[in-house]
């Protein structure tokens, strides 16, 4: 995988919106992948990946914990934590990507590739700088 070295060498732009690309699946579909086919899907992830450093839109990225997390709602004594954001949902959060694209129109362009839409799918939020 490239290191921060091999990014290509362009100036900071604080006016340059920044895209969060929320990577939604079903883990049990990863589970029953062979260990080829899994490691397949990871070297598509990697070439995805330095392709957006190639291109200079890519800020960072991190692969979540395979569960649901935790949400923790109210205050003080009333707090509450229960597993995963519905426990309904087959999906998870499994991971994200952080993007500086002009506009939504061009964060959706970068990811028409991405091989997670192979799996799940992806939500598009753009950051609030305030």
């Amino acid at each position: 995988m490239a290191g921060p070295d091999s990014a290509p060498q362009r100036q900071e732009n604080d006016d340059m919106p920044q895209y969060l690309l929320l990577l939604h699946s079903d883990p049990t579909g990863f589970q029953r992948m062979s260990p080829q086919d899994m490691q397949a899907a990871v070297q598509k992830y990697v070439k995805w990946g330095d392709r957006l450093r190639q291109s200079g839109v890519y800020k960072e990225s991190h692969k979540l914990a395979n569960d649901r997390g935790r949400v923790v709602q109210g205050a003080g004594e009333k707090t509450r934590v229960t597993d995963g954001p519905y426990s309904e949902t087959k999906e998870i959060l499994g991971g994200y990507f952080l993007i500086e694209a002009p506009s939504y129109d061009r964060a959706i362009e970068e990811l028409r590739d991405c091989p997670h839409l192979a799996y799940g799918t992806v939500e598009v939020r753009q950051i609030d700088t305030m």
